[in-house]
């Protein structure tokens, strides 16, 4: 038996022991959603052409064995978000009820499209939990546009979890502070430097008034936001001295710390599963698909083995044998990498196999810098003025 085909049989019998009859209906679909998976893992691209190479079936030419692959991408009866649930919560189920998760609201472009998504922080990388595809000319959306994919991880996430919200700059919406404190997240979302701030005692002013001296953090409590004056919400300000024209203002619904940058910095996480996802991994930019409803469909695939790889990496290190696949004398791949590259060898070498779609819920005892630009958050050493 093949390489490929032992991988497809092993992750088949694990997502039919998952997803329920209802979703799938046909089997075929399945069969060729881990083909796709097999494909994405052993050719490392997006594209089709590559995945029918690997793909065994009866079909005998090229073009019939790339439209397998195109139809599971067009089909209007597979619904991403009813697919993935299950995945997502099977995953999500053992973990403790009153758990801290951290997740992450972010665009990004993949022209003509902007890709809106929330993904669970973890481990220096983001899960995807849910996304949606629209045409748009830019990376700012409304809320009305991500909306939909706010409501979808309220379906997902456990009742009794807190949440924390994680956003950019182009996310601060009346709206979105609403939304959250409807739903009892907290949050943590960078504002432009011209939002306007009141504070107890003080008129009104743009927070860039509130800028503090080169290597100062200040932090201003029971403030409000906007024309609207969205209260009572907290504040952190700095300016660090190796970025001194990107001054920090991140807003909070819980009172402000030095804490209150590093759970602001988590958020970079997601833009390091942005690079897995293009040049750094999945080429997704070089999809070339037509419609949005496919590329959500891709974005399904493509979550999908996220939690795969990275479930698969876990193992290979709590195993102590990730030095079979990683370079480093300490763990200097994430836990991604780590699986992904296991998987493209283990079957051929007569390594150990592992269970997917299982994430340990502990903190991570072997922690990676996932990128520098993230590690800067905690490092840096501010001077607090007594009082703010």
């Amino acid at each position: 038996m093949s390489e490929a085909k032992q991988m497809h049989r092993d992750l088949m019998n694990a997502l039919l022991s998952i997803l329920p009859r209802k979703v799938y209906g046909d089997i075929r679909r399945v069969a060729n959603l881990v083909w796709a998976i097999v494909g994405l893992c052993l050719t490392q691209t997006v594209r089709l052409e590559a995945w029918s190479e690997i793909l065994e079936c009866r079909a005998k030419y090229a073009a019939s064995r790339v439209r397998r692959f195109a139809r599971f991408l067009h089909n209007r009866a597979i619904d991403p978000k009813e697919w993935y649930k299950p995945l997502i919560q099977s995953v999500l189920k053992e973990w403790p009820s009153n758990m801290h998760l951290y997740i992450a609201l972010d665009t990004t472009a993949l022209t003509p499209f902007v890709l809106i998504r929330i993904s669970l922080i973890y481990r220096g990388r983001a899960i995807p939990l849910a996304w949606r595809a629209i045409v748009h000319a830019s990376t700012k959306v409304s809320f009305a546009d991500y909306q939909p994919v706010l409501d979808q991880v309220v379906t997902l996430i456990p009742e009794g979890m807190v949440v924390t919200l994680l956003a950019d700059r182009g996310f601060v919406q009346e709206e979105l502070f609403h939304y959250a404190r409807t739903r009892h997240w907290h949050i943590r979302l960078r504002l432009p430097c011209n939002t306007i701030v009141h504070l107890p005692h003080r008129t009104p002013c743009q927070v860039r008034e509130l800028c503090p001296p080169l290597g100062h953090a200040s932090f201003f409590h029971n403030s409000a936001l906007l024309g609207t004056t969205i209260a009572p919400l907290h504040l952190a300000v700095a300016l660090p001295e190796d970025q001194p024209d990107d001054p920090w203002y991140v807003v909070s619904d819980e009172p402000t710390d030095l804490h209150t940058f590093d759970e602001y910095g988590l958020r970079f996480d997601i833009e390091e599963t942005f690079l897995d996802e293009k040049s750094g991994g999945f080429q997704l930019e070089s999809s070339e698909l037509a419609t949005p409803d496919a590329l959500e469909r891709l974005v399904l695939i493509l979550a999908i083995a996220t939690i795969h790889f990275t479930s698969i990496g876990l193992e290979v290190v709590q195993a102590k044998v990730r030095r079979f696949v990683d370079t480093h004398w300490d763990r200097g791949l994430s836990y991604l990498k780590i699986g992904w590259r296991w998987l493209r060898q283990c079957y051929r070498q007569g390594w150990q196999l592992f269970s997917p779609f299982w994430l340990d819920p502990t903190p991570d005892t072997i922690p990676v810098i996932p990128s520098r630009r993230s590690a800067d958050w905690p490092k840096r050493q501010w001077i607090v003025p007594l009082l703010c």
